[in-house]
């Protein structure tokens, strides 16, 4: 059954390390693939490490392996999500002419593939 979160893409250390390796590298592509999700929410829907979920908003949809956010990091009903290609999917067109579309607190829906 999908539940509602509220998605936080961003940068991480770890993404900016492989980022020097190249996008393509599969540190790059791990990290920007990878959705974190708190350990409440972890153990109320039942996911384990590396389990496979479909997120989806009114732009578009991604499936990306799930993993426990670190200690209290995320509170419950917040994602977290390296940018990317799969965040990119889920951003809207509109820039409101900064150049940048919206990328925080995007309204996503999400359940177990």
């Amino acid at each position: 059954m999908a539940e509602q979160f509220l998605l936080i893409p961003g940068r991480t250390s770890r993404q900016g390390t492989a980022l020097n390796e190249g996008k393509y590298t599969e540190g790059y592509i791990e990290e920007t693939s990878t959705l974190q999700v708190s350990p409440e929410d972890m153990q109320r829907l039942e996911l384990t490490d590396g389990d496979q979920v479909r997120m989806w908003n009114e732009v578009g949809e991604v499936t990306v392996p799930v993993k426990t956010a670190k200690g209290d990091e995320l509170p419950p009903g917040i994602l977290f999500i390296s940018y990317g290609d799969k965040s990119c999917r889920l951003m809207g067109p509109d820039t409101h002419g900064s150049g940048m579309p919206d990328s925080k607190g995007l309204d996503v829906f999400m359940e177990r593939v």
